[in-house]
């Protein structure tokens, strides 16, 4: 390869700006014409964010209130979630979006602790990797690399269109999901009712942001080099550009720290920015 293939190869990831640095990097990093979700993927390229994610602890979850259901997708598929059903009829939905191991039972018991702490709702975990999970980093990453926005966002109109179009959306997602937590609710529009964002890639386009139908929960790692303090910044600047509210939470902890399956699961945090989220949807489902 000679040096002028080299030197465009080295243009091309500069002008993708793809967050990367580490916190007390101070270059502002802007990639408005790919997607956030995309922006996340690429992380798995990162040999260091491989690292930082240990293979979680397996967890042989059983339910008696959850089952797998399916429905239709507008790309002419099938889409699929674990669910939980409120017993009385309601019009609130929470869409719990896994991380990037996919629809594991840590999510699927995650989806139902949020079932029972906040009642008067229905719960659907969205499988984003269409059946796919994996077990390490590695197969992880290559799952998340393979996710194409456009199947993604078929799922999540897909699920919306199952909960109907008089459904109240909630969001709530880790990691990957937290990503794809922002972006299912601006695909929900005027239906979307509340956001949480536990340390995923925020949207960067504020024309974009100036369409969220809702406030918005935002979980920050303090410790983590990708979706660091200045990224959240940016953030929060952006969605004060938007005309949006967002409120932040950083905590003293890395990338993951609030994934029991992990073994940097930091469980003081964890409390803390579990219990937000439930006031915060609570609030919203008044």
């Amino acid at each position: 390869m000679n040096k002028i293939t080299l030197a465009l190869i080295s243009l091309f990831f500069l002008n993708l700006n793809i967050w990367n640095a580490a916190p007390s990097d101070s270059r502002e990093i802007t990639v408005c014409h790919v997607p956030a979700t995309e922006q996340f993927a690429a992380f798995s390229e990162d040999a260091e964010f491989r690292r930082a994610h240990k293979d979680p602890t397996p967890l042989n979850f059983h339910s008696e209130e959850g089952k797998t259901i399916s429905f239709d997708t507008p790309d002419g598929k099938k889409g699929s979630g674990y669910a939980f059903e409120n017993a009385t009829k309601t019009k609130n939905y929470l869409f719990v979006i896994h991380e990037w191991y996919g629809l594991n039972g840590h999510i699927k018991s995650e989806a139902e602790k949020l079932f029972n702490d906040l009642e008067n709702i229905n719960v659907i975990a969205l499988d984003i990797y269409d059946g796919k999970v994996a077990d390490n980093g590695r197969d992880a990453g290559k799952l998340m690399q393979a996710v194409k926005t456009e199947r993604a966002e078929a799922i999540i109109n897909g699920a919306m269109a199952h909960a109907g179009t008089d459904a109240k959306i909630y969001t709530i997602g880790w990691c990957f999901g937290g990503s794809w937590s922002l972006q299912a609710s601006l695909l929900a529009k005027d239906q979307a009712a509340g956001c949480v964002v536990y340390y995923g890639m925020p949207e960067k386009d504020v024309n974009k942001l100036k369409n969220l139908g809702t406030d918005v929960l935002g979980i920050w790692a303090a410790k983590e080099r990708w979706i660091n303090p200045t990224v959240v910044a940016q953030f929060e600047a952006d969605m004060k550009a938007a005309g949006k509210e967002l409120s932040s939470n950083s905590y003293e902890a890395g990338h993951g720290f609030a994934n029991p399956s992990n073994p940097v699961y930091d469980a003081e945090s964890s409390a803390d920015a579990y219990a937000k989220t439930l006031t915060f949807l609570k609030s919203r489902m008044k």
